[in-house]
């Protein structure tokens, strides 16, 4: 027979799993970061990158929802590695009205690259409505002068290593024949692109390797042994993580570094640490 006193310690154990729980998801795990470390393959490669370490950060997301010191400990670590290479796949901000100045006092903390550094922007980085292009051209300028090349429907090519960077999806700006365009085909070539949908579109056709994404924060709550319920794809299966994709391409999507909203569950914001290596 269940008494009253024996309810009411039941209701006050659930509620204080229920504040634990949700202390957990605001406090601790949108602030556990992993350094996830994976190979990648690459066909072509130079033979003197091989071992060299490619950082990947996606979705920053610098802005009021992200605490700074919580990025400049991140960022602070990457730069710790020394990495040859490090590589932003978009959404670098949330927008608000004072963002171009987060951005600029964020700048001189971004971790950079001993060979190159590259990034995207995502629809974020377009302001309101993904539709910002004076927003997005300053965002670009900010982190340029930072030290980042951004690649907007371009490659570029360090110690042998071509990056192609794809605009953004949302924002109207993904332009992949222009962004392919006098790509070497036997290029040792790594693609960035943001929102993981696009590499459901035309235009790869001529590519063969791995795009590295961002965007969907893997879903930031996560039931245990369910899939993710909010993601901002149309393919519910770009979660995070890798997938293979037909063409003989690849994709990784990275589960961001911040937050739009300041609460995660069973996916801990990640950096991605590649190493590279020959097919």
């Amino acid at each position: 027979m269940i008494t009253r006193r024996r309810f009411l310690r039941g209701s006050l154990g659930g509620l204080g799993v229920a504040a634990a729980t949700g202390l957990y998801t605001w406090r601790v795990e949108p602030h556990w970061l992993e350094l996830v470390q994976r190979r990648l393959p690459v066909a072509n490669l130079p033979p003197d990158l091989r071992g060299c370490r490619l950082v990947q950060l996606s979705d920053l997301h610098i802005g009021p929802q992200v605490d700074e010191s919580y990025l400049r400990r991140s960022f602070q670590r990457v730069a710790d590695l020394a990495p040859e290479f490090v590589v932003y796949t978009g959404d670098l901000t949330t927008y608000e009205a004072d963002i171009l100045a987060r951005v600029r006092r964020m700048c001189q903390h971004l971790p950079l690259g001993r060979f190159g550094t590259f990034g995207v922007l995502g629809n974020h980085d377009y302001g309101p409505g993904w539709a910002d292009l004076a927003v997005a051209e300053r965002i670009a300028d900010l982190v340029a002068g930072a030290g980042v090349r951004v690649l907007r429907n371009e490659w570029a090519e360090a110690r042998g290593l071509h990056l192609v960077g794809l605009d953004d999806l949302w924002a109207r700006q993904f332009d992949p024949a222009a962004g392919f365009r006098a790509l070497p085909p036997d290029a040792a070539a790594l693609a960035l692109s943001h929102n993981p949908d696009s590499v459901d579109l035309g235009g790869w056709q001529s590519y063969r390797g791995w795009i590295l994404a961002g965007h969907t924060h893997g879903g930031q709550c996560k039931p245990p042994f369910l899939p993710a319920p909010l993601l901002s794809v149309r393919n519910r299966r770009y979660t995070a993580g890798e997938f293979a994709l037909s063409g003989d391409r690849r994709l990784y999507i990275n589960r961001g570094l911040g937050h739009t909203f300041p609460v995660r569950f069973n996916v801990r914001p990640e950096i991605t640490v590649f190493h590279l290596d020959r097919v």
